[in-house]
């Protein structure tokens, strides 16, 4: 199924929706793991064939920017973000109990609601599109609530039946996904400050250090939603970007 989203002409991954996004237009974006100019990152005519393909994680993320940035927002792109960082602090503790109560409602029903599935997806989302912002992965502000579509976005697969055992331990079987993801959040903020100088300077987004960012929050994404019980498949350790 094809569908226009954001003025693009995208192939919607099978069986996956966001919050945001009409039912009758599924996914968003296009896969990151193209090779093009720096400054404009076009698809080669190869890659087109990746577009109708289902999706090998039920969480994965997407960039569609230019590499253009605005000097003037990357000079105070701190201090801008702060009203999101306080909003993504306080939506968080409804989330940590929000999948608290998910925990028990997957654990017996064996798939997690559909209400606190797109409620804790919602937020997921919305941290994507914080952590884009402050990485430089997108140029534009985003929005508070996680629900319009932005250059560094998630597909989050609907619920999907889970396996009881795996919910039952699954703090225990996160850990080692955890300890990664605790060491990318350090490799974050090395990338956000190397970052903002070579925005700064250039005005635009290196080509490679972008992908870099978007692997240590798409790493991250996936280990959320993992810990979030949005999904029961493990966060993907490859270094492709959009795995």
């Amino acid at each position: 199924m094809w569908c226009r989203t954001d003025h693009h002409i995208t192939a919607a991954p099978a069986g996956t929706w966001r919050r945001g996004t009409p039912r009758g237009c599924l996914g968003h974006g296009r896969p990151l793991n193209f090779s093009g100019p720096a400054a404009g990152g076009h698809l080669p005519p190869a890659a087109h064939q990746d577009y109708g393909r289902r999706m090998d994680h039920p969480i994965r993320l997407s960039v569609t920017d230019d590499l253009r940035r605005t000097r003037l927002t990357v000079g105070f792109r701190l201090i801008l973000a702060i009203p999101h960082l306080i909003w993504l602090a306080l939506w968080g503790i409804v989330v940590a109990l929000a999948v608290i109560v998910s925990w028990f409602a997957t654990l017996f029903a064996g798939r997690t609601p559909d209400g606190l599935h797109d409620f804790i997806a919602q937020y997921l989302r919305y941290q994507t599109h914080v952590y884009g912002y402050m990485l430089f992965l997108a140029d534009p502000y985003p929005g508070f609530m996680g629900t319009d579509p932005y250059d560094a976005d998630l597909s989050i697969a609907p619920p999907a039946p889970q396996n009881r055992w795996t919910v039952a331990f699954r703090i225990i079987l996160g850990i080692p996904a955890m300890l990664v993801a605790y060491v990318v959040g350090y490799l974050i903020e090395i990338l956000a400050i190397i970052s903002w100088f070579a925005c700064l300077f250039t005005g635009a987004m290196p080509f490679g250090l972008r992908n870099l960012s978007a692997w240590a929050v798409r790493f991250t994404a996936q280990t959320h939603g993992y810990m979030g019980l949005l999904t029961d498949r493990y966060p993907n350790f490859s270094t492709d970007i959009d795995a």
